[in-house]
């Protein structure tokens, strides 16, 4: 009924239907353990324009706490730093990253939320940070998120601070969602925007970068826990990757990533936090 030639194209297809389906994330692995154990490659979601956290260097390589978080882990899952794919994502995408398949892990400044729970499993968190406030250095009307209403507050879509400051502190700002931080950066020292919001350990990476321009207003209000996200309900690859947080945190290796990324815009180390367990 059907000639070789159908059979052999079938068979082309389908073997190209099955590489595309496994070259992203953890494909028809259960856990990301297994991917990396069996693999000994992963695919890791990081932010790509965020200085000392996730930014993408001129070279096209990846540097900042994150990447760094990212290494660890994964070396401690089996996965040499070369054989790392990062993928950029933002904060829109990073459950659909992880549910479709696209990447095995999310590290990129990923709040730990009740609702981002129902999607996705979190390890950590390795890191706790407070929102705050990036305005222009000479700006001296902005001291708190009580001061913004009338004013013209920017952060991204698929991130939370900004709903936060209107509903809790200041009903009359006006909002504006940009897609990534770094173009919230840019309308601010424009001028077209008074204030960016989010995590003030983010914030300092660009009051660094940009010198006596921009400053962070220092009055945190809120408490974000960083987590790695993974496929839902993969309990092992959480229980990895926590075990690789509590090791990086006894070794000093996260001290001396937190350090080395963020430490030259005078951000205050604090202590490892407290991994959740659930």
């Amino acid at each position: 009924m059907f000639g070789k030639s159908f059979f052999a194209t079938f068979a082309v297809v389908a073997l190209a239907a099955t590489a595309t389906g496994c070259g992203g994330g953890q494909g028809s692995y259960a856990s990301i353990v297994d991917k990396a154990k069996n693999d000994k490659k992963l695919v890791i979601g990081v932010k790509a324009d965020q200085p000392g956290l996730g930014l993408r260097t001129p070279d096209g390589a990846f540097a900042g706490f994150d990447i760094e978080i990212a290494k660890y882990v994964a070396k401690e899952l089996g996965v040499e730093p070369k054989d790392i794919t990062f993928k950029e994502t933002v904060s829109a995408n990073r459950e659909a990253f992880i549910e479709q398949g696209q990447v095995d892990m999310v590290v990129a400044t990923y709040s730990i939320t009740d609702a981002r729970k129902q999607k996705v499993s979190f390890a950590g968190p390795y890191f706790v940070a407070g929102q705050d406030l990036l305005v222009r250095a000479d700006d001296s009307a902005l001291t708190g998120p009580e001061t913004l209403n009338g004013k013209k507050l920017c952060s991204v879509a698929g991130s939370t601070p900004a709903q936060k400051v209107k509903t809790e502190y200041a009903k009359e700002v006006q909002l504006q969602e940009e897609r990534t931080y770094s173009a919230c950066v840019d309308r601010v020292l424009g001028g077209q925007l008074d204030a960016l919001t989010t995590d003030n350990v983010i914030l300092a990476g660009y009051a660094a970068q940009h010198a006596g321009k921009l400053k962070v207003v220092g009055k945190a209000f809120s408490t974000e826990k960083y987590g790695i996200g993974l496929k839902k309900d993969d309990s092992a690859g959480r229980k990895a990757v926590n075990a690789a947080l509590t090791k990086m945190f006894a070794d000093g290796s996260w001290k001396k990533a937190l350090e080395g990324s963020v430490g030259a815009s005078g951000f205050a180390v604090p202590e490892a936090p407290q991994l959740e367990q659930y």
